[in-house]
């Protein structure tokens, strides 16, 4: 017997309480993909995107990384951003920080990490551009606050990106959100920082 039996008997388990509700569900699924919803969250396993906006498959595209990054010169998230906008036509991009992220407290910290280093970088450089406001601030509260600042920081990376900057220039209704997420209670917070057209 395998040591992961109990994730397929799981799966199979899933399948069923789904088709209890609509017995057609997967074959519909299979037919098409039409989210109206690109989520670029944190790899983090306890931040289940679909699950904690209450959607089902199929109604949210999603790309996750150590910290909810987008950087310029990550082709991944990049192509992402694009098949979403583009092809997609999604009319929402969520980047969603959480509280308590490994990849922001590493960032905090002096000490090396090995190879996340060159990716944590990134987070150094919204620490050091917020580093009057972050300075004024210790342990649990700048922590936060950094998880916070890095996560709108992403939305204007995500804005600048030429898929989204394409986007707008044709007109195409797109809006990107700043959201964060408390493991701690299991809810989402709107941090207030939307932009809907060129920055």
């Amino acid at each position: 017997m395998s040591k992961l039996d109990h994730i397929l008997k799981n799966n199979i388990d899933w399948v069923n309480s789904i088709k209890a509700e609509k017995v057609d569900f997967f074959e519909g699924l299979a037919e098409q993909q039409t989210p109206d919803y690109l989520w670029i969250g944190c790899s983090d396993s306890r931040i289940p995107a679909t699950q904690l906006m209450g959607l089902m498959p199929g109604d949210v595209f999603v790309h996750r990384n150590i910290a909810n990054m987008v950087v310029h010169a990550d082709f991944n998230a990049l192509s992402v951003i694009h098949y979403a906008v583009e092809y997609l036509k999604v009319k929402h991009i969520i980047v969603c920080g959480h509280y308590g992220c490994g990849g922001v407290r590493c960032a905090l910290s002096d000490d090396r990490f090995g190879t996340v280093d060159s990716w944590i970088q990134h987070i150094k450089d919204v620490k050091h551009l917020h580093r009057e406001e972050l300075s004024k601030l210790e342990g649990v509260a700048k922590e936060d606050r950094l998880c916070e600042l890095n996560t709108m920081e992403q939305v204007q990376n995500v804005c600048k990106s030429p898929p989204v900057q394409d986007a707008w220039e044709r007109g195409q209704e797109l809006h990107v959100h700043a959201w964060i997420y408390g493991i701690n209670d299991g809810k989402i917070q709107n941090l207030q920082h939307s932009i809907s057209g060129p920055v």
